[in-house]
């Protein structure tokens, strides 16, 4: 990674400095406008700050958190979104009236527990902010009329302890990903977390919302990787045992893992580890029936290989992101390893795919620790894919600028049910978008795979009227997940609820549960102020 200085955007993904350059967003442009066959596509100029109206800040805080505590414009407005594409719309078209009225930067878990005294005793809403990547609304707090305060957990972002005999390390919630594994890596140890926004999202982040990372099957959320944790609430400390497992009861850890911050606020955990790989393979199999690829991709996730990487990509994902321009379906392999050579089990993937009908037109990379080639398998369609992936995010935001949406719906089912999931959210995508945007695509792609069924990522990109983007998103958005719903599958795999998956999350789990988790946030949290409005109905504060 480039030592050169970075600035985050405060209205859309990233940095500043990495959005796609004039030319790239005109190149972009060009290109939506043969494939939508419009000429009016134009590229608007980025906001600028100066520009954006932000009313002044309704609370005063007391005196000993005031060094806590920020009203600065861009400070605000950075943290008034997450970066969904509703979020990055209004963003870009300056509007920032649900600004937090303060952000506050606590520089160690005593000022956590400072900053919700004052707020439970006051009234005051507290929305946890980690990284900011959320695009589920988790972290907006300006969708009801009390101040709020927006609670910036990234200065708490050490290392605490390593544990080097057990693998695992004592860390602080606010690290970033870039700064965990830096950290870990002079003990050659690491997470081995990776999901898209690692650049820009925390681990209390990616424990709060149950996020998906690097690998593809077994070890898919962050979930698998936790010893133990430690919550600050309203009410008091909550600190579960460390443990490699447990059959004591009902876990903690559950408890807390995909709260959303609205039971309290996650200040460190010990995290299982791993050796860093030191062998990795990988292959990319062309497909020419959609159907064969889905059947190899099972028969791989079955097979007991357990591969590191196992992404299914339909043709039009595969030319868009990885550059195949034969129509072919494309699944990415690949596995990793500290201890031990990995190419049988690549070999055996491969002859698995081979067996379904596919093939392999490039050589397998097959890499180890003394192999001086050990980038090969950021080469051709398997790399191509990879930069695509984590360039995606900013060449969302030049496509706001040219009002095109691009949205994402992500989910898994069995696998005896995906044939008629996928056959459904296609048909109902382009319906929706032929009717409402005038037209579009729909990909698809796993991002993860299990033994019982696939976890599919559907993409979709349409034209939108200047102005009425987000209203046109809601309507996509609402007919897409209606399907998921009426399918039995999840509204979320690893996105996380928020408030924008809110009334298909609330028909999916058990309205007893939901019962139960209120009176969890009722005892935690007897003020109602983290978070209200994300995962369930704000509690009414105890008399």
């Amino acid at each position: 990674m480039s030592d050169r200085i970075r600035t985050r955007s405060w209205w859309g993904w990233g940095n500043e400095e990495d959005a796609l350059t004039s030319d790239q967003s005109e190149g972009l442009a060009d290109a939506l406008r043969h494939r939508f066959e419009r000429d009016d596509l134009v590229v608007r100029p980025a906001p600028s700050l100066g520009d954006i109206a932000i009313t002044p800040s309704r609370l005063t805080p007391p005196e000993p958190l005031r060094p806590l505590m920020s009203d600065d414009r861009r400070d605000r407005a950075l943290h008034t979104y997450g970066r969904s594409y509703r979020d990055v719309v209004r963003g870009f078209g300056g509007d920032f009236s649900g600004a937090p009225d303060l952000v506050a930067h606590p520089a160690g878990e005593s000022d956590v527990v400072a900053v919700l005294d004052w707020c439970t005793s006051a009234g005051i809403v507290v929305v946890p902010f980690g990284g900011g990547s959320s695009v589920v609304g988790g972290v907006e707090g300006g969708r009801q009329p009390e101040p709020w305060i927006s609670l910036d957990l990234t200065s708490l972002s050490g290392v605490i302890e390593i544990d080097r005999t057990s693998r695992a390390a004592r860390i602080e919630a606010g690290i970033l990903g870039p700064g965990l594994e830096d950290q870990l890596r002079p003990h050659g140890l690491t997470l081995r977390h990776f999901p898209q926004s690692f650049e820009f999202s925390t681990l209390g982040g990616w424990l709060a919302t149950r996020s998906g990372g690097h690998y593809a099957t077994v070890r898919t959320h962050i979930d698998d990787f936790v010893e133990s944790m430690r919550v600050v609430t309203p009410s008091g400390i909550a600190e579960s045992a460390r443990l490699p497992g447990s059959g004591a009861g009902p876990s903690p850890d559950r408890l807390f893992l995909g709260s959303e911050g609205i039971l309290g606020v996650i200040t460190e955990a010990w995290m299982r580890l791993a050796d860093r790989p030191q062998w990795k393979s990988s292959a990319a199999v062309h497909f020419e029936d959609y159907t064969s690829a889905v059947d190899a991709t099972r028969a791989v996730s079955q097979s007991g290989l357990d591969p590191t990487n196992c992404r299914l990509l339909d043709s039009t994902e595969a030319m868009l992101s990885a550059g195949v321009a034969s129509g072919a379906h494309l699944l990415i392999v690949g596995f990793e390893s500290a201890d031990h050579p990995v190419d049988r089990p690549i070999e055996r993937a491969v002859e698995i795919a081979r067996d379904h009908g596919g093939t392999v037109p490039d050589a397998i990379a097959v890499t180890g620790p003394d192999d001086a080639t050990a980038a090969a398998g950021r080469d051709g369609a398997v790399g191509a894919w990879r930069n695509a992936f984590i360039r995606a995010p900013y060449a969302r935001d030049a496509m706001v600028a040219m009002s095109v949406i691009a949205e994402t719906f992500e989910t898994a089912t069995t696998w005896d049910r995906f044939g008629d999931l996928h056959a459904a959210v296609t048909t109902e995508a382009q319906k929706g978008l032929a009717d409402i945007c005038g037209g579009g695509w729909i990909t698809c792609r796993f991002t993860h795979v299990y033994p019982d069924g696939p976890a599919p990522y559907f993409s979709i990109l349409a034209p939108a009227r200047p102005g009425s983007e987000v209203a046109m998103w809601d309507e996509v958005k609402a007919a897409v997940s209606e399907v998921l719903s009426a399918q039995g599958a999840t509204i979320t795999h690893h996105h996380a609820v928020g408030r924008d998956h809110r009334p298909w999350y609330d028909r999916q789990r058990p309205d007893l549960f939901a019962r139960a988790l209120t009176a969890a946030k009722s005892t935690l949290d007897p003020a109602g102020i983290l978070n209200p409005g994300v995962v369930i109905d704000p509690a009414q504060p105890a008399p």
